[in-house]
């Protein structure tokens, strides 16, 4: 399958999704890049690694759960539905994609059963994904739509906004061909982090001021995929999970790349309500429309 377009013609702020940096220098030496995204359907032939690698990067730490090839297949076995972004035609890796797959269709795919048995697990440890696990409990499931996305860190959320709006275009041709795509609900699995303070600054020679113990936490909440918040206006309920496979005490601190802090990555839930999904999209777009 061809391109399909281009994000736009010009400079792409590369430095969108990385965790927030405090720096003492000035803000007025940021990186830019020229770059073309083109969007194709997903390429059985050329995209498995890539999309195994970045669905392992999804679910982080609980990765080792899965069969991530089995995923994998499932999204290649759909080529026109979803979307992948690269930089260097369509022989080359993809940088970022988006697919859905349907809980209800695959619900006797090993992986799939696998999948909702622990995200109705996670989301009834949190009250506030209630609606999540009392949907994923029903015998039979509903038709929901899982939305699997993820790209590299250095991707703008610009690229996804038309992810998504193509996947609408995609779904409606694919329900005129009868095939089973009408959803009544989507389910984003996403991720977000907490700061948390270094066992590395723990170490330093003296305490000034009183600081969080060492792997602890703070209470504001952090996006990977800056998109996510948009999306929660819209949507029926919204919330952090726990990972299964707890990260070691170091790994924190080897994420320190771009800021002071350690960080704590979670898992994220958000259910959206399929007549309220199009709004949403729009909302999306509009809020990362680019400059021109």
């Amino acid at each position: 399958m061809g391109k399909r377009k281009q994000l736009k013609d010009g400079d792409v702020d590369m430095e969108g999704t990385n965790p927030p940096v405090e720096d003492d220098e000035s803000d007025e030496d940021m990186d830019m890049v020229n770059v073309d995204f083109e969007w194709f359907d997903p390429q059985p032939a050329v995209d498995f690694h890539g999309l195994k690698n970045l669905l392992r990067q999804l679910f982080d730490t609980d990765a080792q759960m899965f069969d991530m090839s089995a995923v994998s297949d499932l999204i290649l076995s759909q080529p026109l539905l979803g979307s992948t972004v690269k930089v260097d035609g369509n022989e080359s890796d993809p940088y970022a994609f988006l697919s859905v797959l349907n809980l209800q269709e695959h619900k006797d795919t090993p992986v799939i059963k696998e999948l909702t048995s622990y995200l109705q697990s996670k989301a009834s440890s949190n009250p506030s994904l209630a609606p999540i696990s009392t949907l994923l409990s029903q015998t039979p499931i509903p038709p929901i739509g899982l939305i699997l996305t993820e790209r590299l860190i250095n991707m703008p959320a610009e690229v996804i906004p038309p992810m998504y709006s193509m996947l609408l275009e995609e779904i409606a041709w694919a329900l005129e061909e009868k095939e089973p795509y009408n959803f009544s609900h989507y389910l984003i699995l996403s991720k977000t982090y907490e700061e948390i303070e270094s066992k590395l600054d723990m170490e330093d020679s003296r305490p000034q001021k009183k600081k969080k113990k060492s792997g602890e936490s703070s209470s504001e909440k952090f996006y990977f995929h800056p998109e996510d918040e948009v999306l929660e206006r819209h949507a029926q309920c919204s919330g952090s999970i726990e990972y299964t496979h707890k990260q070691d005490e170091g790994l924190s601190d080897s994420k320190r790349a771009f800021q002071e802090l350690g960080i704590r990555t979670k898992g994220s839930l958000l259910l959206i309500e399929a007549d309220k999904f199009e709004g949403a999209i729009k909302d999306m777009t509009e809020h990362f429309k680019p400059s021109v």
